[in-house]
């Protein structure tokens, strides 16, 4: 397998395949941080669409002084910022966000997981209270929240992502975490 520092000079000079290599290697995890980002399939398949092709547009001037990977993951933290506020901007949020998530579990996968059913279903309603409030937090919090917890990078991958400090990134985490227990607190306690 080659590495991305090959692959990226290919595609500089042309090479579709190599290119088309890129996009293979890492579509996947755009694809992820868009989702967990905005909550709809339409709206991250819209900002993965985006994502590459400013990729591809921007891969002449890519001059490797940090990772490929650490430039793709910003293009897509730019993408996804801009992607809301264009939303706000033109006053249409994404209808998926606020809806329910029923229609994101089916009964057949709870049930044949092996597990009670009622147990099942608690643990999904409550992975989708902790989205709901997720996706009320500011988009810096948010975005540092969803890449080092549904994403499982490190804080010093994210903070060359986000170009900010570690410790931006640490204060960023603990800011969420707070605001996400001091929110779910009176919906949780049993």
């Amino acid at each position: 397998m080659q590495d991305d520092n090959y692959l990226v000079e290919k595609a500089k000079k042309g090479d579709k395949v190599a290119f088309e290599q890129l996009v293979t290697r890492y579509d996947r995890l755009v694809l992820n941080i868009a989702y967990s980002y905005r909550n709809s399939k339409d709206d991250a398949d819209d900002i993965y669409q985006e994502v590459f092709m400013r990729v591809f547009l921007g891969l002449k001037n890519f001059q490797s002084r940090s990772k490929f990977s650490t430039w793709l993951y910003r293009i897509t933290i730019n993408v996804c910022i801009e992607f809301k506020r264009k939303q706000k901007v033109h006053g249409h949020e994404s209808f998926h966000e606020n809806e329910e998530s029923e229609n994101n579990y089916s009964i057949e996968s709870t049930l044949d997981s092996g597990e009670k059913t009622d147990k099942k279903i608690l643990e999904n309603e409550t992975a989708s209270l902790i989205l709901k409030e997720v996706n009320k937090l500011p988009q810096q919090l948010k975005m540092a929240f969803t890449l080092k917890y549904y994403q499982g990078l490190k804080i010093k991958e994210i903070s060359n992502m986000m170009n900010c400090t570690e410790g931006t990134i640490k204060s960023y985490l603990f800011t969420s975490s707070r605001k996400l227990r001091e929110n779910l607190k009176p919906i949780l306690e049993v």
